[in-house]
């Protein structure tokens, strides 16, 4: 057996399949309309959406298999995501890459794959759409044509998902996409035992940057803040622009006397940003922090609320950054 080489753009490639904030997700209609498809029209037992991480290829859509993952060095698709073009086995057994995969050898018993790369904005292949036969068979031109039709539906699928989670002012993820990862980050820290806390941060005197230097210049306060928050907090963490002039960071593997950490590395970042006088105004927030008690907080909603109000309160007593 072969194990698929790695592209020489992963790092990239593994950043931009991590932005979508895709893995581990439930599944889709969108998907699954297109993997159905797919299983109909080829007259396959088995077609997927399988997206390539690190050492995995997870299956955002999966119809005729149970499995929802495998490891990346038996993958298929690990092989498909090398080039541009589509691959097809035609017989797995006669393979040398794959004579031996347990794939092959073991259940499913693959003996035909197809499988198309699935490309993001930026040309990083993140996956595959493909179909699966458990007998050899030929795959002709008008296939082949098929098969892409079919990628590129679901490469329009991916990067709706991707819109629909962003928000693109600041590249954070916007309410819909946080309150999904910071609910999949609770869940881990209540399954391992861990803490987590959240931050509820909003911008002070916001309204008058947008009345005085106009939204354009509003819009860019927006996005320097939410540039401070990334460089501060660790990539493990979730951070969101919830609305407006309000933002959140999930910190997981934090309680109440690590945050003091980070916070004042906000600190610090902002106030070095304010040093530039020509911008005529200064980024002043207001921050609330509550830790997560599973017995208090059955999900990321009344964490934030917790946060929220704290924040309010150091709001209304004026301590500002």
């Amino acid at each position: 057996m072969h194990a698929p080489p790695l592209p020489p753009d992963e790092s990239r490639r593994i950043e931009t399949l991590r932005a979508l904030n895709i893995l581990d997700t439930a599944p889709e209609e969108r998907f699954d309309r297109l993997t159905r498809l797919a299983k109909r029209l080829f007259n396959v037992p088995i077609a997927l959406v399988s997206l390539v991480d690190t050492d995995r290829q997870w299956f955002k859509s999966c119809m005729g298999l149970a499995a929802t993952e495998t490891t990346r060095d038996v993958s298929f698709c690990g092989h498909t995501i090398l080039d541009d073009d589509t691959l097809v086995v035609a017989d797995a057994a006669l393979d040398p890459r794959f004579a031996d995969n347990p794939l092959v050898t073991g259940p499913p018993g693959t003996r035909f794959y197809a499988g198309c790369p699935l490309r993001a904005a930026n040309g990083s292949k993140l996956g595959t759409l493909c179909v699966i036969d458990t007998a050899p068979r030929s795959f002709g031109a008008d296939d082949l044509a098929l098969l892409r039709d079919l990628a590129h539906m679901a490469e329009q699928e991916l990067a709706a998902v991707q819109l629909a989670s962003m928000d693109e002012l600041t590249l954070l993820s916007n309410r819909r996409g946080f309150e999904r990862l910071a609910q999949q980050a609770l869940n881990m820290c209540r399954r391992m035992g861990k803490p987590a806390a959240m931050l509820y941060v909003d911008l002070d005197l916001f309204k008058q940057i947008n009345d005085r230097f106009g939204h354009a210049e509003g819009d860019r306060a927006l996005a320097d803040f939410a540039r401070l928050l990334r460089e501060t907090f660790r990539e493990v963490d979730v951070i969101g622009r919830l609305g407006g002039d309000e933002f959140a960071v999930l910190v997981t593997n934090a309680d109440e006397h690590t945050l003091a950490e980070p916070l004042a590395r906000l600190s610090a970042a902002v106030h070095a940003h304010n040093s530039d006088a020509a911008r005529g105004y200064a980024l002043r927030y207001s921050v609330g922090a509550a830790q997560f008690d599973p017995e208090r907080h059955p999900g990321v909603t009344e964490l934030m609320a917790a946060a929220d109000a704290r924040m309010y309160a150091q709001k209304q007593l004026g301590r500002k950054d």
